[in-house]
């Protein structure tokens, strides 16, 4: 049961014991015990546990403040197949020295996908957002409003994604989510509710078209536009001539929810570019959410070429600005901002396998690749440490998860390239990749 290391914590229980000892359950805390009891109650009357199957909520009990008194309530997770709606989750408040169930709600569909809990109105208590399995191909998502810990159900809808997000400043959290359009084949669109006072309750505020059917979708996220809004950033995948492609909508409320680059022209995102696999990230630390626009570099003899990245932010309003250049390495798990004077005048090649693997950057002449300047080593080996100081080469970074050393050495004709610049800046602006693992509620 998910309670039970808590319980072997606060009942102190301890290594040193006799043998007939170990073979007795620990007495629990008189809580949890009537708590214990309810529970098995439950499942004696042909219940099973049914935990979320997704998200940062995953155990079958969970302990949660919900209404912001510093004392935890239980949240238990069932399936009672027998019922017309077979999904439950039982709320249990501390009343003295017991747990008293309060309230539950009642789900269809084929499972729990995830819950998150979150103070969307500022009131000091938790709302509770629910992604029900209707069934393989649809999910809904339903939020709670807690009355007394008695749920009150304020939204429910059908949606691909979704995301609490402050979109108007007024510290509350409103919801976007994405669907199918309504007999629409292959469209898809961001509903945007926002909290009605009077109501006490989530309304449907206004909708923005997204570029790509909902099938396309492939993330969601919150950023910040260069003048410092914050906004949705919607990725999807498309094909031109059987070339994946990353499409991104950018989500911005304005007087209503405004896809920002939304061509009038085309119906569709102006953010369309060959698919690397990257998503909208604030990569030169400025506090900005920027999008990857590729191009490739120059290569030679039918190579496979490799690609810079421009990045680019936005204003409120649409306008579009170039911040930084880039080449990541996504395999090796790193990237370099290129100083702005290099744009033009180099190419990469990747060379190596196993535990020694090497990026070279070359210089351009015209169209055609000319003398070495530099090369990043990836280092993977046992003796990575010796490999990263051997024949020239320096340190540049150490991976957190110590499997890797990343260095670098110098072509001895770098220092005469027109665009050449210190070696220390180069090292300030070398980054390793870190992967972050999201719980995501979607």
């Amino acid at each position: 049961m998910f309670l039970l290391p808590l319980v072997l914590a606060l009942s102190g229980c301890r290594i040193s014991a006799s043998a007939e000892d170990l073979y007795a359950l620990p007495r629990l805390p008189e809580e949890y015990e009537a708590l214990s009891a309810q529970l098995s109650e439950i499942l004696a009357s042909g219940a099973e546990y049914a935990p979320p199957q997704t998200g940062g909520n995953l155990p079958p009990v969970q302990m949660v403040d919900l209404d912001g008194d510093g004392v935890d309530e239980v949240l238990a997770f069932f399936r009672q197949s027998s019922e017309e709606r077979p999904l439950k989750i039982y709320i249990f408040r501390a009343v003295e020295d017991q747990y008293v169930q309060t309230a539950h709600i009642d789900g269809s569909g084929t499972s729990i996908h995830s819950i998150r809990y979150a103070d969307m109105d500022g009131d000091g208590v938790q709302e509770l957002i629910v992604s029900w399995s209707v069934s393989a191909e649809i999910q809904a998502l339903a939020v709670y409003v807690l009355e007394d810990l008695e749920p009150v159900q304020v939204v429910t809808t059908p949606y691909a994604r979704y995301e609490a997000v402050d979109l108007d400043g007024d510290d509350d959290l409103e919801l976007v989510v994405l669907r199918s359009g309504d007999g629409e084949t292959g469209v898809c669109l961001a509903d945007y509710y926002d909290w009605d006072a009077d109501e006490s309750a989530l309304l449907l505020h206004s909708t923005a078209r997204i570029s790509v059917a909902v099938a396309g979708i492939q993330g969601m996220q919150v950023g910040t536009l260069q003048t410092g809004e914050t906004a949705v950033f919607v990725t999807g995948r498309t094909a031109q001539e059987e070339i994946a492609m990353t499409v991104t909508d950018v989500l911005v409320l304005r007087q209503e929810l405004e896809n920002i680059v939304l061509s009038s022209d085309t119906g569709v995102s102006t953010q369309i570019f060959r698919s690397l696999n990257l998503q909208p990230t604030d990569v030169d630390g400025d506090g900005a959410t920027e999008i990857p626009v590729p191009a490739a570099l120059p290569a030679e003899g039918g190579e496979e070429p490799c690609w810079k990245l421009s990045w680019h932010s936005f204003t409120a309003d649409g306008e579009e600005k170039n911040k930084v250049i880039t080449y990541h390495n996504l395999t090796e798990r790193w990237y370099l901002i290129l100083p702005e004077a290099w744009d033009g005048h180099f190419t990469v090649r990747q060379s190596g396998t196993g535990s020694v693997r090497a990026t070279t950057f070359y210089a351009l002449r015209g169209q055609s690749v000319g003398e070495e300047l530099l090369t990043v080593y990836t280092l993977t080996g046992t003796d990575r440490e010796v490999q990263a100081v051997k024949s020239g080469r320096a340190i540049l970074r150490r991976r957190s998860s110590a499997d890797a050393v990343y260095a670098v050495s110098f072509a001895e004709g770098y220092e005469q390239w027109p665009w050449a610049v210190e070696r220390e800046v180069l090292a300030e602006r070398f980054n390793v990749i870190v992967n972050r693992w999201s719980m995501g509620e979607n």
